[in-house]
């Protein structure tokens, strides 16, 4: 049913994003962490990444990063074949740190990295340009960049990316979570005269049906944190040309969407952990300065996730 193309891989398939759970006092609950990647792996995931922006990466410490990425490592090991990915978000606001990240991620076994830009700077694309070549020549991992304008000031284009990767061949995929579907379109366009191909993934939830159908190859998911089988479903049936395919993807769509959009909006972190507290696969914990929603907000996200509930598909 899935595109058998390889442009993009490891990144390749349903990848979630992987909440960061928390203990009462606050710490990093790596067994929660651990259980979370394996769940996700056994509901056909094709791997794992953290911390990112769900993951509330930028609350975390190197040390609880390590920490998480044994734990995540340790819970991947032995899954055959594309199951056993566990990638690193590699996100700092100095080339240093980040550098360092992806050092300490290879040194692990880390399968691969998402790289992000440095998220508190603005600059030049030089600028820009040699950080991610620092992190591309820190390990000879695969990575994937990260383009995210609205939430981390720069945006990558097309040819930018098929520069570094005409550089960087560690370089073979990008997630893109611009919301505008004519990069997700420059990629794949500019990939047909290129002997290497860029892999491109699609990096929004409510995008990711559109995403596939454009043909990305693979989804950094949110909501699969809750509820992966239905994610891994979707994701295949969209890739699929088959017209019965095409019609249980659009029903399974109509259904999931006000769910998927709960990724899209400044409350992401809380709102999916909200639905994971709903669905029992896990709590609403969060490291402050962010607090659970409350009041109207609330009222509102608990009435769109108990409509979908009530009226869930079976498989």
């Amino acid at each position: 049913m899935a595109n058998a193309d390889s442009t993009g891989a490891p990144f390749r398939g349903v990848i979630p994003a992987l909440v960061t759970p928390f203990r009462d006092d606050g710490a990093l609950c790596t067994t929660k962490l651990a259980n979370l990647a394996h769940r996700m792996l056994d509901a056909g995931c094709t791997g794992t990444v953290w911390p990112g922006s769900l993951g509330e990466g930028q609350t975390l410490s190197f040390d609880e990063r390590v920490e998480g990425w044994r734990a995540i490592a340790a819970a991947s090991e032995g899954k055959s074949g594309a199951a056993g990915n566990a990638f690193a978000t590699i996100s700092a606001a100095s080339t240093r740190d980040a550098v360092k990240q992806v050092q300490a991620a290879a040194a692990i076994g880390m399968r691969g990295c998402m790289i992000l830009p440095p998220y508190v700077h603005k600059g030049p694309w030089r600028e820009y340009r040699a950080h991610f070549e620092a992190m591309l020549s820190a390990a000879p991992l695969p990575m994937m960049l990260y383009n995210n304008p609205p939430a981390y000031i720069v945006d990558v284009s097309a040819e930018q990316t098929f520069e570094l990767a005409d550089k960087h061949a560690n370089l073979v995929a990008v997630k893109d979570s611009s919301g505008d579907v004519r990069k997700l379109t420059a990629l794949i366009a500019g990939n047909a005269a290129r002997t290497r191909k860029v892999g491109a993934l699609v990096g929004l939830d409510d995008c990711a049906v559109e995403g596939a159908r454009m043909g990305c190859g693979g989804w950094i998911a949110g909501l699969a944190n809750a509820m992966p089988v239905e994610s891994v479903r979707l994701f295949n049936l969209a890739q699929s040309n088959d017209p019965k395919d095409i019609a249980a993807c659009d029903a399974l769509y109509r259904w999931f969407l006000p769910l998927l959009r709960l990724d899209t909006v400044p409350d992401f972190v809380q709102l999916i952990k909200l639905v994971m507290a709903e669905t029992q696969t896990g709590d609403e914990r969060v490291r402050a300065p962010r607090q659970p929603v409350e009041g109207a907000d609330r009222a509102r996200a608990l009435e769109i996730i108990r409509k979908a509930l009530s009226h869930q598909p079976q498989p």
